[in-house]
C-alpha cells in the first residue's frame, strides 16, 4: 500500500512539473485576431496577455471614436479567447484531457 502511495506522489510531481513547464512555454506563443476586416489587430500570448495593438489609420475617425473603441473590444476579446484555447490545448496534451480545476 505504500508502495502505490509512493508512486502516485511521484506521477504527480511528475505532472505538476510538466503542467509549469506547459504554462511557461506559453508566454512564448502567440495568437492574433482582428475586427473590422483587419482595420485593427490585437496580438495576445498564451498567457492570455495582450502583446500589442495595431490600428490602422483609416479608421480613426474622431467623429466616430465608438466605432474605433468597438473594434478594438471585439479583437482583443476575440484574441484572449484564442488564447484561452492554445492554452487548454497545451495543457490538455500534458494532463491527457483530464478536466483539473485551477489550472486556467
Amino acid at each position: 500500500m505504500a508502495g502505490k502511495m509512493g508512486d502516485f506522489l511521484r506521477q504527480a510531481e511528475k505532472l505538476q512539473l510538466e503542467l509549469k513547464k506547459a504554462q511557461d512555454g506559453l508566454a512564448d506563443r502567440t495568437v492574433e485576431a482582428s475586427a473590422g476586416g483587419g482595420m485593427v489587430t490585437v496580438v495576445a500570448n498564451g498567457k492570455q496577455e495582450i502583446i500589442s495593438i495595431k490600428i490602422n489609420p483609416e479608421v480613426v475617425n474622431r467623429d466616430d471614436v465608438e466605432m474605433l473603441e468597438d473594434l478594438i473590444l471585439a479583437a482583443v476579446n476575440e484574441a484572449r479567447e484564442k488564447a484561452q484555447e492554445m492554452a487548454m490545448t497545451e495543457i490538455s496534451k500534458v494532463t491527457g484531457g483530464l478536466g483539473l480545476p485551477g489550472l486556467m
